[in-house]
């Protein structure tokens, strides 16, 4: 078990990875780096889900960075008690397959969308994966859900300047598709 304050850095991009890791508290954003210095954020990971499989399974040195976006608890699985959950365990095998599949989506349609979408469908996008993270709370009576978030985080998420991310905004709230508030918006649930 790891213990890290926000913004530790738990995997380094073109490092080694010595794990497979599984968040069991807080919350860890996985982004890619460039040459200069921009940030590409590809996710932000929940309690409960897996993170660095391809890099440790491979054994390839890790594409991307993953850092606590706030004080966090992750459990580290090394390879004799990967070994022994792949063989040993009945159906964590299927689980993680499932799991490695679901992400694999998401990030493909993340990448689709930066590179094939408008802003306003990345948004959407970079709102949607919020919504099923624990930054989301549950539907009030009216049917709305309340996502903690900023500007700059719905920026990096969905690759889009903050600017473009508040004139959206913006918009979205003057046709009461959202509404804004203190330290994060409000969405129509599902």
């Amino acid at each position: 078990m790891h213990r890290l304050t926000r913004g530790q850095v738990l995997l380094t991009q073109g490092e080694p990875t010595p794990a497979l890791f599984g968040l069991a508290g807080g919350e860890m954003e996985i982004r890619f780096l460039t040459v200069d210095g921009e940030v590409s954020v590809i996710e932000r990971v929940p309690p409960g889900r897996l993170f660095g499989l391809s890099s440790f399974a491979s054994g390839q040195p890790s594409t991307f960075e993953v850092l606590a976006a706030k004080g966090s608890r992750v459990v580290a699985f090394g390879p004799a008690a990967y070994e022994f959950l792949m063989d040993q365990v009945p159906g964590f095998a299927r689980s993680l397959m499932r799991e490695y599949a679901r992400r694999y989506h998401g990030t493909l349609r993340m990448l689709e969308a930066s590179r094939h979408r408008s802003a306003d469908e990345r948004l959407r996008l970079a709102l949607e994966q919020l919504a099923r993270t624990e930054r989301a709370g549950p539907p009030d009576a009216q049917g709305w859900r309340h996502i903690r978030t900023t500007q700059a985080e719905l920026a990096a998420l969905a690759s889009l300047s903050r600017q473009t991310v508040n004139e959206l905004v913006q918009q979205l709230a003057a046709q009461k598709r959202l509404r804004v508030v203190y330290g994060g918006l409000w969405v129509p649930a599902g």
